[in-house]
């Protein structure tokens, strides 16, 4: 039979596979593909929670609010879940993927660019409202700001209808269970890379934080933290009428007093100021796969808590602790690496 057919080749329904007996062929096959220089990345979920991040609920939330979508998705939310999206790599507007099931299948999903008009007007709602790229990658906005980026029609997820896919399996349904588990597949990566949100909609993150926001984040026009830092810059605003810059250089300059001299006190003793506590040095960190595992134990930190402080990736922490030999990680992540090094000393 063709594409689309859910029999074998014999009429009958296809052998059911165990979950761990899918996931042990999966592992070999991907090690081959690794092993050819295919750069894995998989996604790993801990606990029944798919998402736990402002932009990965944001983006489950958002697909699940679609009644198409809402009917196909719990299909793979469970494959999600067991570990069966072995790899899922995000660029600008396309997710390739690989799902273990019965065997290896190849998803590849297309997401249209956010339309020029809905960016721009985007950029102008957020301007002077984001206090700097630290507080939108993570999520840590106003409500009115969250709204707009999560908005239905007008805010950065895509409409179905900007979103195709594909599957190499033999499933004649519109969104296979491979589909849907790479649909929230792409909900868990952003929980900890949000940033490739906004590579796939093909747009720039840093584009919302202007020189109108930082400016605002140092007057205190910003975040709510922004404006308890700077009530006194905000007073003199508000008593010179200008901004807090061209306050501070008008300032006049004011001709030193001169005064009569005062005889010289006898001079005292002063006490030897204490040293200066020296900076811990860093020391150069060597990382192979047995360190790297070993840094993260002895600190006590999860995978997704160690990825967080290293800057990087869960796939990539992953990656590192089951590589071979010396690892030569990007200058990013071998800084994290170093730092937390220099810590558990």
């Amino acid at each position: 039979m063709g594409r689309g057919s859910r029999y074998d080749d014999y009429g009958g329904w296809p052998e059911y596979v165990p979950v761990a007996r899918r996931r042990a062929n999966a592992k070999r096959e991907v090690n081959k593909l690794r092993k050819k220089g295919k750069d894995i990345q998989p996604v790993e979920i801990e606990g029944r929670a798919i998402a736990r991040s402002f932009w990965g609920k944001g983006w489950c939330t958002h697909l699940e609010s679609f009644g198409d979508y809402s009917n196909r998705l719990p299909r793979g939310r469970s494959y999600a879940r067991n570990g069966s999206v072995c790899h899922l790599g995000i660029s600008k507007g396309k997710v390739e993927a690989i799902v273990s099931g019965s065997k290896l299948y190849r998803v590849a999903v297309t997401v249209a660019p956010l339309k020029k008009a809905k960016w721009t007007k985007l950029k102008q709602r957020c301007t002077g409202k984001i206090g700097s790229l630290i507080e939108l990658l993570q999520g840590k906005l106003s409500e009115e700001i969250m709204g707009t980026v999560t908005d239905r029609n007008d805010g950065l997820f895509p409409l179905p209808g900007e979103i195709k896919y594909t599957c190499n399996c033999p499933d004649c349904a519109t969104m296979c269970k491979h589909i849907a588990a790479v649909m929230y597949g792409i909900g868990a990566r952003l929980d900890t890379q949000p940033e490739l949100l906004f590579l796939l909609r093909g747009v720039d993150h840093e584009d919302l934080i202007t020189a109108g926001a930082a400016a605002d984040a140092i007057t205190g026009k910003g975040s709510q933290r922004s404006r308890r830092r700077t009530l006194s810059g905000k007073t003199l605003e508000n008593v010179f009428g200008v901004e807090l810059d061209d306050a501070e250089d008008a300032v006049p300059i004011v001709a030193p007093v001169r005064r009569p001299r005062k005889k010289a006190a006898k001079k005292t003793k002063v006490a030897a100021k204490p040293p200066k506590a020296r900076k811990k040095k860093q020391i150069p960190f060597a990382p192979t796969a047995r360190k790297i595992a070993n840094l993260r134990k002895q600190l006590g930190m999860s995978k997704v808590d160690f990825a967080r402080e290293v800057g990087v990736s869960i796939a990539t922490i992953t990656n590192w602790e089951k590589a071979k030999g010396t690892i030569t990680p990007q200058a990013k992540g071998l800084a994290g690496l170093t730092l937390l090094h220099s810590q558990g000393r």
